[in-house]
């Protein structure tokens, strides 16, 4: 029975173990995502890619990822959660391979296809867990650790990856990541215990079936917009972040790892006092709090001219707080939305909104902004944030849908609860 008060809940010594592998697992995923940006400048210019070009190899992983977590979708609920995970996870490790063995532009873009087939579903996965095996009022605490994998991407294995693409090429910037891979997916299989008690509510024998429930579903529905909203702002702005760091704020590739780690470091001091935060405090305010300090700095960032590393540094910094203060709060609340008999499907058809979301909004990206050649700066980057920033201000509509939904539900437990607990009192 998942609590309604506000108690903040202990992990015991399993969950713990469950969290560090679930952000271990995670930070792979993300770090092969994430790299790709860092990585962009590098692969336009050895690979010849137009931003157009470019945007389409980051899309191309979005909308894979889509397509597969749909048709994941009504299977996702009839498995063990563990045994789907490694199914995903193992397929992931084989694209990333992919990627770091290719050499030419269309090389990359297959590989990029084959990763998001599978680890595009990896993150729906990983939330179905959390919601499966952690109470309501630990999940914001849960998010906040696993969302670090985010910061440590940034701190760890972007500043490593751009290391290996400067002393070895980009694509041992890959190899790394599929080397991390392995030795979590070993650990998993042997310290991780069948997650499966899903099994036994489920009524639906077609798998299409239990898709069509899912997606049927208008509270659910409300959640999966308000995911692909969360999505769009992040797809937008990451694809271009170095090419416009190197070409418009003339920092050198030399200093561009320097720019992400420190922006990691201010987010693992942030990202878990957030989760905490969220779990004492209203959700959507701080959700809109985050909001509104994202847009401010997109703002100030997609308009900056030349200045000081340090500055850069700066409001890299504040820029990823505001987007990690909307990312766990609303993604705490959207976790919440499914019953347990459907979680692993709704967690599914939502991871693959958000990631065809956020394809979309790359490849609008790479439209709105325009290069003349590979060194001169990007144009139409200010009014990409004036976009995003639009974006974001009209997710809060539907977060805020979401947050109404969620109380209702945790104030409707409450009171079975305590029907319940006076029954048996009466007896």
């Amino acid at each position: 029975m998942e609590q309604s008060s506000n108690t903040i809940l202990p992990f015991n010594n399993y969950q713990k173990l469950v969290i560090a592998l679930l952000a271990l697992l995670q930070f792979t995923v993300v770090l092969d995502f994430m790299v790709l940006a860092p990585l962009g400048d590098y692969l336009m210019k050895s690979l010849s890619i137009t931003p157009k070009g470019f945007g389409v190899v980051v899309s191309s992983y979005a909308f894979s990822a889509g397509v597969s977590g749909i048709l994941a979708a009504g299977f996702a609920d009839k498995f063990d959660r563990k045994k789907i995970l490694l199914f995903f996870y193992a397929g992931f490790i084989v694209g990333t391979l992919c990627c770091a063995l290719a050499t030419t532009y269309w090389m990359l873009l297959g590989a990029r296809i084959i990763t998001g087939l599978f680890g595009g579903v990896i993150g729906a996965i990983s939330m179905t867990i959390m919601t499966d095996l952690f109470e309501v009022n630990q999940r914001g605490r849960v998010m906040g650790f696993v969302q670090m994998a985010f910061a440590a991407s940034q701190v760890l294995g972007i500043p490593i990856g751009l290391y290996f693409a400067n002393l070895w090429g980009w694509h041992s910037s890959f190899l790394m990541i599929v080397t991390l891979a392995i030795v979590i997916a070993i650990v998993i299989v042997i310290k991780v215990k069948p997650i499966d008690k899903h099994l036994a509510l489920q009524s639906d024998k077609s798998a299409f079936l239990h898709l069509w429930h899912a997606v049927s579903n208008k509270s659910y529905q409300t959640g999966f917009i308000a995911t692909a909203f969360l999505s769009v702002g992040g797809f937008m702005l990451m694809p271009f972040s170095s090419a416009y760091l190197i070409n418009n704020i003339k920092i050198t590739p030399d200093q561009l790892p320097m720019v992400f780690m420190f922006t990691g470091i201010a987010s693992i001091i942030i990202m878990p006092l957030i989760g905490k935060l969220s779990d004492k405090v209203d959700k959507f305010m701080l959700f809109t709090a985050g909001s509104a300090l994202a847009i401010v700095m997109i703002l100030i960032y997609t308009n900056l001219v030349p200045i000081p590393l340090w500055q850069v540094v700066l409001i890299n910094m504040v820029l990823f707080m505001g987007i990690m203060s909307r990312m766990i709060p609303a993604t705490t609340l959207t976790m919440s939305i499914p019953d347990m008999k459907d979680r692993g499907a709704f967690m599914s058809v939502n991871s693959s909104l958000q990631q065809m979301a956020g394809g979309i909004a790359a490849l609008c990206a790479g439209l709105i902004v325009t290069q003349k050649n590979s060194t001169s700066p990007l144009q139409n980057y200010g009014m990409l944030g004036l976009v995003v920033s639009i974006i974001i201000a009209v997710c809060c509509i539907f977060v805020y849908r979401v947050s109404v939904m969620v109380k209702k539900k945790q104030a409707n437990a409450f009171q079975e609860t305590s029907k319940e607990e006076l029954q048996l009192s009466e007896v």
